[in-house]
Order: C-alpha cells, then sequence, then structure tokens
C-alpha cells in the first residue's frame, strides 16, 4: 500500500499481513480523490473513515492536509496499525475500535465526508443500512457526502440519497447526499 499524494506522495506503507483486509487500490483511490478534489478543499474536510482497514484512505487524507480523520473498525489489529502509522507520520487521525453499525447509532459528530468499505461480501441490506443509518442520525454536515465502496456485483442505486457511482476495474463508488 502507498500513499499516492499530498505530503507523504509515493510513501509506502506495509500493514501486518495478518489483517482481515482489501485495501482499495491505487487505481481505485486516485479516482476517487480526483472526484473529491473537484468538490472540496480537503484540508477543510472532518472525515469519518468506516471499516478502515489498514487506514488507506485515513492515510491519503491526512497526507492531503485533512486534520479532523476518525477511523472506525472493529479488528484490533487494524486500529493499532492505524495508530502506530498515524503517531509516526504526524497524523491526526483518531482510531477507534468499534463495531461500525453500533457507532453510527451512538455518534453524535457530522462529519463533511464519510467513507465506508465494508466487506464486499455484505448482503444488500447491510450496505443500505450504512447509509441509512448515517442519514437518519443525521451524521452529515449541509455539504457532506457518503462514499460506499462495493463491487460490482451490489446496486445501491434505489437508497433515496443515492447520487451518482463510479466504477474503477471491480471496484464501485456510490455517492450519497442530503439532497440528493
Amino acid at each position: 500500500m502507498r500513499i499516492i499524494s499530498g505530503k507523504y506522495k509515493g510513501k509506502r506503507l506495509t500493514a501486518p499481513k495478518k489483517l482481515p483486509v482489501r485495501p482499495t487500490t491505487d487505481m481505485a483511490k486516485e479516482g476517487l480523490f480526483n472526484i473529491l478534489n473537484n468538490r472540496y478543499y480537503l484540508d477543510e474536510l472532518k472525515v469519518l473513515d468506516l471499516f478502515s482497514g489498514t487506514g488507506n484512505i485515513s492515510f491519503e487524507f491526512a497526507s492531503r492536509g485533512t486534520e479532523e480523520i476518525t477511523a472506525v473498525d472493529s479488528y484490533a489489529g487494524c486500529v493499532q496499525f492505524i495508530s502506530k502509522t498515524a503517531r509516526e507520520l504526524d497524523f491526526q487521525i483518531t482510531p477507534i475500535k468499534s463495531d461500525v453499525f453500533k457507532f453510527l447509532k451512538r455518534t453524535t459528530e457530522k462529519f463533511n465526508l464519510i467513507f465506508a468499505d465494508p466487506p464486499y461480501d455484505f448482503d444488500i441490506a447491510q450496505f443500505l443500512s450504512i447509509a441509512n443509518l448515517v442519514f437518519q442520525n443525521e451524521l452529515l454536515k449541509e455539504d457532506g457526502l457518503l462514499v460506499i465502496e462495493h463491487s460490482d456485483q451490489t446496486d445501491l442505486s434505489e437508497h433515496p440519497h443515492f447520487a451518482e457511482s463510479r466504477k474503477y476495474g471491480g471496484s464501485i463508488f456510490s455517492f450519497f447526499t442530503i439532497a440528493a
């Protein structure tokens, strides 16, 4: 895994092999950040990274100047890796070990951008539950965006807040807004 842009552009990060993760590919990550760079000043965002795994997306945001990042994962090894790496690189990332669904039900914070990269084998109800919890609990700021990464076998376009999707290889990013 490597950081593709920003302060640590090109830096390789080696996560422990035993982590149960599927990091977002460089091609998909580059496509996503091209979209986000055209919509936001990344250094002004408050970001929530759900199912954060190795912290790949959190580190990319931090390298590009984002200073308020919360990374949530249920696996202790992932949270430890994110915490250790964030300290080493002096990134402002708050890692939280929690079930994502429980976290979404109890948090009262609002975010400009929420990124979720759940396991691709989730069923459609689990994917939609992420979006439902974000909007029911009003976790996005007014201009906020929810991005859910999933395989091309999953279609989230029926959700009332769905705005668009973009495909990068076998990965799809579905975008959701308050006023979809």
